[in-house]
């Protein structure tokens, strides 16, 4: 008598991945560079696959050196492509394990874990009348999404760069402004420095009667924020973080990781997500961003800080903490 420890079903996945009824899965089908550091990938989601909204992100699932990390990346293709196909554009970031992959050793035929789509950052269902929209290094990834999905008559772009050559989608950029469909203002940081957010009164006149989308890091879109409320228009500026704002660290301690057996020291401002991967221990993470929940482990004793808060949270039987956005407050130890 043969016995196996597979399933029927997982036979199926052998043959066909992306049927409906299997786990969403997606193949990468190609990958194109953008700059000497960013990619698209070219992604043919399974059956299971419903859609998204312009704006919005996926998180995925890759495996990296045998070890399967989730990261979130914002959607750039149109929601009408007809191809059934969708895109990420990846920049590549210094240490950063599954950007790099993506954008350097991914190769078409790869298969990857998908969910489904998710975020609020999208465009609303009445057109506006005119449309700001205020960008800089991938942050203009979710806005391309938008660009190349719905068109305005009146739509201007503020994207700043460290040089031209790192303006991710610059050639098709250029080809909108060449067929009147965008107003496009390139800063090129090395050159001009950071964005002093005051210049929109030259650069966009009329900033404050445009329906604003912000993305970027977090020092230019604390500066939006402050800028459009000190103007009495906050409610016309919509941004998207990827990374959350941090608020004043606490003290750190030593963080104990229970069921592998590491403890190790901890600043106060880094996320014990980070300091476990750093530790080698297997983290469970997502969006990296204080969203998904994708990252929450029990914590079995000590207290940690919310970065986005500043809140401590103190352990005690049941309590789950979202490691992507909490550091240690003292000693703790987390069950993972």
């Amino acid at each position: 008598m043969v016995t196996t420890p597979l399933l029927p079903s997982d036979y199926l996945d052998l043959v066909s991945p992306l049927r409906a009824g299997a786990d969403l899965r997606g193949r990468i089908e190609a990958v194109h560079p953008e700059t000497g550091d960013a990619a698209t990938i070219v992604i043919r989601p399974g059956r299971g696959w419903r859609g998204h909204t312009a704006g919005q992100y996926v998180r995925i699932g890759v495996d990296v050196d045998g070890v399967r990390l989730w990261r979130a990346y914002s959607l750039t293709s149109p929601t009408n492509r007809q191809d059934g196909r969708v895109t990420i554009t990846v920049k590549a970031i210094p240490d950063g394990k599954v950007s790099n992959h993506l954008v350097r050793r991914a190769t078409p035929g790869t298969l990857i874990q998908l969910d489904q789509p998710t975020g609020d950052f999208v465009l609303p269902q009445a057109k506006p009348a005119k449309v700001l929209y205020l960008t800089a290094g991938s942050g203009i990834t979710p806005v391309m999404g938008m660009l190349r999905d719905t068109e305005f008559d009146d739509v201007v772009m503020v994207h700043c760069a460290p040089q031209p050559q790192d303006v991710i989608f610059r050639n098709e950029l250029h080809d909108l402004v060449a067929d009147k469909k965008l107003q496009l203002t390139e800063v090129h940081t090395d050159t001009d420095g950071m964005l002093d957010i005051a210049r929109l009164d030259e650069l966009v006149p009329d900033w404050a009667e445009r329906e604003t989308w912000a993305c970027g890091p977090a020092g230019l879109l604390d500066a939006a924020e402050k800028h459009w409320s000190e103007h009495g228009v906050p409610e016309r500026l919509h941004t998207e973080r990827f990374r959350p704002s941090i608020v004043v660290a606490g003290d750190g301690g030593e963080v104990t990781f229970s069921a592998t057996g590491k403890t190790v020291d901890a600043d106060g401002a880094t996320p014990l997500l980070d300091v476990g991967e750093e530790a080698g221990v297997l983290m469970p993470s997502g969006c990296r961003m204080g969203i998904c929940f994708g990252c929450v482990s029990p914590l079995k004793a000590g207290a940690v800080r919310d970065l986005r808060t500043g809140e401590i949270t103190e352990a005690e039987p049941g309590v789950l903490i979202q490691t992507c956005v909490s550091a240690a407050a003292g000693p703790c130890d987390i069950e993972r």
